[in-house]
């Protein structure tokens, strides 16, 4: 089946990518679109009616893990350097 691609289309999918095309762009887009439907279309006369749907060509799960902490927050070390603190936090001089 011939996919045949209008100038309006061409127009509105470069509107769509914010591209300015010149006309010769616009031919090849045209070309190059009406090729790339072909090639779906005769994806779609193939026989899948004994394959599996998937999402992935390999099978991928996510790993998940306790999120557990291993060395602190430093809170102790960093606070160690501040001049003053108060209430477990950096005193810092009042600003306007």
């Amino acid at each position: 089946m011939a996919n045949i691609i209008d100038d309006e289309t061409i127009e509105y999918v470069g509107i769509l990518a914010k591209l300015a095309l010149s006309e010769e762009e616009k031919e090849q887009a045209k070309k190059d679109m009406s090729d790339m439907l072909d090639y779906i279309d005769m994806l779609g006369e193939l026989d899948t009616s004994n394959v599996e749907p998937m999402s992935h060509a390999f099978p991928v799960f996510n790993v998940f893990r306790e999120d557990v902490v291993t060395n602190g927050d430093g809170s102790v070390e960093t606070l160690a350097n501040a001049p003053e603190q108060k209430n477990g936090a950096f005193k810092v001089p009042k600003t306007v």
